[in-house]
């Protein structure tokens, strides 16, 4: 639930603060004081996008914050804190959107910066958010089928998913079947140049690291004087010199020398150094052992020299083609023989793919109807409930149908899928067209929404079909901005009585210019505009019950200031607290329960 408001900056508003009933909160006041901010504002909160335009002339910034209560356990939380962001001990969180007038936007969530997308995700969980735009995008047939979806919940979202999976899977096999069919002879001209390189690097077969090793080997092959001298010189100054010349005893010699000093010694402090000294032997013996033996293994050798120069040049010739190392050609084959695992154009090949394309679109088929009936069984639901609804909204011949049928495919469309003998258009939502048409009273055809609703039906039609899905939806916050547009007389006041009856199991929030709609609200807000020094500003103050009269009184055609109109509005908020009144026990029955 969305429990305040605070927006600075945007637009005409400088600051205001609002805070939000639980229930049905109406927000009203003159045309241009600053209605539409309050909606902006939600917007910026749910992650919409940010416009410089917006930002209060002579501000640097527009501030939005608003804080939302959550339940510990809910998916909105999880949001909260995956994003690093904390949550108060009364389980509210403060969310925070900033645009400055560069148009650069910054966004806060639980007192830390976060991406703006998270607060979409945030908002997606708790705020529905309902305006004339979205009136005209419901018109369309994709956000029809959304609407059927939506409202369906898992019963078509199951099987769509497991429809998804398999039809991404079937384009697949389609492509590749298509690509091997249509470029046949480039494939196998391409597949010749490959299998020439895998054939010319599998004679020659290297190894791993192969060419760093030869080039370390010809390197002691060409310098095998060079390294004998610099062996030898150190082997006989660590083992001394062969002849026994005792004045080259090495430092093998004298470290044997200082053995036998120091065992001999009578001070136990020399003694001490003993165990070292024999380590330091053991140390130099078995170097010298392995001087010895690399000079016994360096021998010249031209015949082993010219061997591993002519693997070199081996080795050279691929790199010059291939890569720029030995493993990068053995890389390059690896992917060589991927590519020509793809490149397989011969009738076996093309027969398999075939087989699974055939295999992948039966049950292509199946989760396809699966999904058609799960959304024709959700389609006379909710066109029952609506029609119930519009009987409410003084539409009480109007009838709602919901039609779906089978998207037929075009011709050489490469998603057609054959389905009781007739070609369909299998896109991503399935095969299903999906239209919304109104019967206007009996005896008239059946029409599409836009053609068969005046202005006031058509409001009315989408107010009916928002009540309804905001029983199927996990929302808890819905904001209506003016979706009364074009109502008036009796449907504004059975309008008013349906977002009432909304607020008992959400948080309604709605932006009017009706007074049988405020007159329901169980919290009155205005939008009042001013002026000083020749600037304008607009403020949000909530009513109490004379201002609530006068503000009544002003929406009946300016009547403010006359009995008559504050006298029309008392009637007003009296009927609309007997409605209320009578309505309260349902509602203690429907909390109980």
């Amino acid at each position: 639930m969305l429990a305040e408001m605070r927006i600075q900056g945007l637009g005409v508003i400088e600051d205001a603060l609002l805070e939000l009933h639980p229930g049905f909160t109406v927000v009203t006041g003159e045309t241009g004081a600053g209605k539409t901010m309050v909606v902006t504002g939600l917007h910026l909160l749910s992650g919409g996008r940010a416009e410089a335009s917006k930002v209060r002339n002579g501000m640097l910034k527009a501030f939005v914050e608003g804080r939302f209560t959550l339940d510990k356990a809910d998916t909105a939380s999880r949001i909260v804190t995956d994003a690093g962001a904390d949550i108060d001990e009364d389980g509210s969180v403060i969310a925070l959107r900033s645009v400055t007038v560069d148009g650069r936007s910054r966004a806060h969530l639980g007192g830390r910066s976060v991406p703006v997308g998270v607060l979409a995700d945030l908002s997606e969980q708790v705020i529905a958010v309902h305006g004339q735009n979205d009136q005209l995008r419901l018109l369309r047939p994709s956000e029809q089928r959304a609407v059927i979806d939506r409202f369906a919940g898992p019963a078509v979202g199951e099987p769509l998913a497991a429809y998804r999976e398999v039809r991404e899977e079937w384009l697949a096999v389609i492509g590749e079947l298509t690509e091997r069919s249509t470029r046949s002879r480039e494939m196998a001209q391409q597949a010749d140049l490959l299998n020439h390189g895998l054939t010319e690097i599998d004679a020659v077969a290297p190894q791993p690291g192969e060419d760093v090793e030869l080039t370390e080997q010809i390197k002691r092959l060409m310098a095998v004087d060079e390294l004998r001298a610099s062996a030898t010189e150190a082997h006989v100054a660590v083992s001394g010199s062969q002849d026994g010349d005792p004045d080259a005893p090495g430092a093998l010699g004298l470290v044997g020398e200082a053995l036998r000093r120091l065992a001999s010694a009578e001070d136990a402090a020399l003694r001490e150094l003993v165990p070292r000294l024999e380590e330091a032997s053991m140390l130099l013996t078995d170097v010298g052992a392995e001087l010895g033996g690399y000079i016994e293994g360096l021998d010249a050798d031209p015949a082993l020299l010219e061997q591993v120069l002519a693997r070199q040049a081996d080795l050279k010739r691929l790199t010059r083609k291939y890569a720029a190392d030995v493993d990068g050609v053995l890389a390059w084959a690896d992917d060589a023989r991927r590519r020509l695992e793809s490149m397989d154009t011969s009738e076996e090949a093309l027969a398999e793919l075939a087989r699974r394309r055939d295999e992948l679109a039966v049950k292509l088929g199946d989760h396809a109807t699966a999904v058609s009936a799960a959304r024709g069984k959700a389609a006379a639901e909710l066109a029952s409930a609506i029609t119930k609804e519009l009987s409410g909204l003084a539409m009480g011949q109007a009838e709602l149908e919901i039609t779906v049928e089978q998207k037929p495919a075009e011709h050489g469309d490469r998603q057609a899928l054959a389905i009781d003998g007739h070609a369909v258009h299998a896109g991503s939502d399935g095969i299903d067209e999906v239209e919304l048409l109104l019967r206007a009273h009996n005896g008239a055809p059946p029409l599409p929404v836009h053609k068969a609703a005046s202005g006031g039906e058509l409001s009315r039609v989408m107010l009916a079909i928002e009540v309804v899905l905001a029983h199927a939806d996990t929302v808890q916050t819905l904001v209506f901005d003016e979706v009364d547009a074009g109502v008036g007389g009796r449907a504004a006041v059975e309008i008013g009585r349906r977002l009432s009856r909304l607020a008992r199991t959400h948080q309604v929030l709605v932006v009017t210019h009706l007074p049988q709609v405020a007159a329901f609200a169980d919290q009155h807000l205005v939008v009042d505009k001013g002026t000083s020094g020749g600037v304008t500003r607009s403020g949000v103050k909530t009513l109490k019950q004379p201002d609530r009269v006068k503000e009544l009184a002003r929406m009946l055609a300016g009547m403010d200031g006359t009995e008559t109109g504050r006298a029309h509005a008392e009637e007003l908020l009296a009927v609309a607290e007997k409605d209320k009144a009578a309505a309260e026990p349902k509602r203690k029955r429907a909390k109980k329960g």
